[in-house]
């Protein structure tokens, strides 16, 4: 009898500021609606519980809850509402605009909420990497110009840039995404199917917070 292999140990890549602004919400948002079920009259608990059921869940949802684990088999994206998982052997690339995105074989795009796109950061790595370059040994001679993200030219499909240069933050995450892909998208263990499950975790609370305040307010 065969034991079968333990999964890969996952790094796991999640929005730090996403967190942060999440919990300062839910802080906010539980101080307001735990006053108004306490201290309130009439209707009011009832509207802070409906509000409360309904907010909750879509703040979790949208801060706290995605995530984005990869390991050598497969990446495994969690956004808002649905958990998408990805053998590597199934993702044609990762692309990076003004969001960033997994594009499959098949075509179909899946956005990673929890790497989020900062162009201020683009902007302050550009300018760090320009500084970085013009102030190395041999910098006015003719050695190619580099990228605002490394690299020269057009680059490599994985976008790494060579050692030593600088990146916003989650272009550096794409960077190491891509790379992993490169090296395990050929792999037997990195094959198989595109699987999503929607999170009904956080859409059923919702959607009973949302049918309560209607009805409250249509019968108000």
């Amino acid at each position: 009898m065969t034991t079968p292999h333990p999964e890969p140990q996952d790094q796991t890549h999640r929005s730090s500021g996403g967190i942060v602004g999440g919990v300062l919400l839910l802080a906010i948002v539980g101080w307001l609606g735990i006053d108004a079920l306490v201290t309130g009259h009439g209707r009011t608990p009832w509207l802070a519980l409906a509000g409360l059921i309904l907010v909750v869940p879509l703040i979790v949802a949208f801060t706290l809850r995605p995530a984005v684990y990869a390991n050598e088999n497969r990446l495994r994206i969690r956004n808002p509402f649905r958990i998408i998982v990805l053998p590597w052997g199934t993702i044609a690339g990762l692309r990076s605009g003004f969001s960033n995105e997994v594009v499959t074989q098949t075509g179909t795009k899946f956005q990673l909420w929890s790497i989020p796109v900062s162009l201020r950061a683009r902007k302050k790595a550009a300018r760090r990497e320009a500084r970085a370059a013009a102030e190395a040994p041999g910098a006015q001679s003719g050695g190619g110009r580099r990228g605002a993200f490394g690299g020269t030219g057009a680059g490599s499909r994985s976008g790494i840039a060579p050692a030593g240069s600088t990146r916003a933050e989650s272009d550096q995450v794409m960077a190491d995404l891509r790379e992993l892909l490169e090296s395990r998208e050929q792999a037997e263990s990195a094959q198989g199917e595109v699987t999503v499950r929607w999170a009904y975790e956080v859409i059923a609370p919702a959607l009973a917070g949302a049918v309560l305040m209607a009805i409250l307010l249509a019968t108000g």
